[in-house]
């Protein structure tokens, strides 16, 4: 008899969400080393539904788009983000926009979305080019760490066009380092701050954060700059309400989380397949020596080759691996019995794979995302890198904006290489990086 997450509901017709009967935490770190392996294994005993006991919590795994589709859309108000993501970051990323729910979201969302209209991203993308400029010209040559380099590259961004403030390398270091630690918490096996452990190390940078956030807030509340701290502290709803100071240091701390680390994942992504197919790393540097070093707003449309590869970068590894939400009411999925208080994960890393929509989806093939073949839209939620509904990442243009800036302009200045036959080696314990920090052989042009 195969053990059950909880009986349906006589006559209900639903069935029962199948539960995996083995060790949780031994599950997730298997599921850690290999998630596509994992993946497969899980759908091949459970099928594409299944729940797991780890950490105290019960989880239903559901993969497949139409699932996705039903979760993220939410039509019957049974999902929330708060309660889910909570679990993980709360409290190192406590109140960002992606844990709030319903109307508060709503409210949130809307005084929000002032710093990222059009007019004010041509505003952030006049500040980072000079910044992008300098240090593409100064990047290093010969075995390079691209990671880190990228790392780097996006806290300077980050420093100046989110935060407006230019920061002493140590001061700068010690904030780097507290996102680092801030992220990594929430995936921590032992969750209490135990000395030296990964929650005990993501409620310390917490801090940190909220010190650097609260002491700059005066100065700009005082005075208006071109800068998305600036933006948040004077924006207003159409009813005039405003951030508190909270409020601010709260979404400054998520935005700049989410804008820092997935912007570095993406560009490694794409450094390392046009590394690995050379092919496509000239195609996109023919498009960019066409146009001028500068770029301006409009000419980001005109860098296509680099959208394909940006795309499929972001289809065989999206920087949020896997989205959570919590049924806060009895509900369904695809006919199962969802109790109220389940967690419930849509997988995109592996759900980007599936082979009802892409042909030969371990491949990189950027090509199928050009409008004759437009494989991700085959189904609404077939690509979904930015997650999807009412919480699709507020920031997404702004990213791929700094993120094809960079790119264009390290494609003009230089060509890059790995070892045939070298595969990046994931870390997929929090977020996923490489273990290596991506090693590639760099040359000035």
């Amino acid at each position: 008899m195969v053990a059950v997450l909880a009986p349906a509901p006589a006559g209900s017709g639903l069935r029962s969400v199948p539960r995996v009967e083995r060790n949780g935490v031994l599950e997730m770190m298997a599921m850690r080393r290999d998630p596509f392996g994992y993946g497969e294994r899980r759908r091949a005993e459970f099928g594409t539904i299944s729940a797991l006991k780890a950490l105290g919590i019960s989880t239903v795994t559901v993969a497949g788009a139409q699932a996705a589709h039903q979760i993220l859309m939410n039509k019957d108000r049974a999902f929330a983000n708060g309660p889910a993501w909570s679990y993980f970051i709360g409290p190192f990323f406590n109140r960002g926009v992606m844990l709030l729910d319903f109307d508060e979201h709503r409210h949130h969302r809307h005084i929000l979305q002032q710093a990222f209209t059009p007019t004010v991203l041509k505003g952030y993308m006049q500040e980072m080019q000079p910044i992008i400029a300098e240090a593409i010209g100064r990047f290093p040559v010969g075995e390079v760490r691209m990671f880190d380099q990228f790392k780097s590259l996006t806290l300077d961004v980050a420093l100046e066009v989110f935060l407006g403030v230019e920061l002493p390398k140590d001061r700068a270091d010690q904030l780097n380092k507290a996102f680092i630690e801030t992220v990594r918490a929430g995936v921590a096996y032992v969750r209490a701050p135990m000395p030296g452990g990964r929650w005990w190390k993501g409620l310390r940078s917490r801090k940190v954060l909220e010190e650097f956030f609260y002491e700059t807030i005066p100065a700009k509340r005082a005075r208006e700059t071109p800068d998305l701290f600036s933006v948040l502290c004077h924006a207003e709803s159409e009813e005039g309400h405003r951030f508190t100071d909270d409020d601010v240091v709260d979404h400054m701390i998520f935005v700049l989380m989410a804008a820092h680390d997935t912007s570095t994942i993406t560009m490694t992504q794409m450094a390392y397949r046009m590394a690995a197919d050379r092919p496509w790393q000239e195609r996109a540097r023919t498009q960019s020596l066409e146009l001028g070093p500068e770029l301006g707003y409009d000419d980001l449309a005109r860098l296509d080759v680099l959208d394909l590869v940006m795309r499929e970068s972001l289809r065989m590894c999206p920087p949020v691996p896997a989205q959570p939400r919590m049924a806060i009411k009895d509900t369904e999925i695809d006919g199962y019995f969802i109790p109220k208080g389940t967690l419930v994960a849509i997988p995109q890393l592996t759900n980007h794979r599936d082979s009802a929509f892409y042909t030969h989806p371990d491949t990189f093939d950027p090509e199928r995302f050009a409008p004759d073949r437009a494989e991700d839209k085959g189904h609404r939620m077939a690509w979904m890198p930015f997650g999807g509904g009412v919480h699709k990442c507020i920031g997404l243009y702004f990213g791929q904006m700094e993120i094809k800036t960079i790119m264009h302009h390290l494609l003009r200045g230089y060509e890059w290489s790995v070892p045939a036959g070298y595969e990046l080696p994931m870390d997929y314990s929090a977020l996923p990086v490489p273990k290596d920090r991506f090693p590639a052989t760099v040359r000035r042009r």
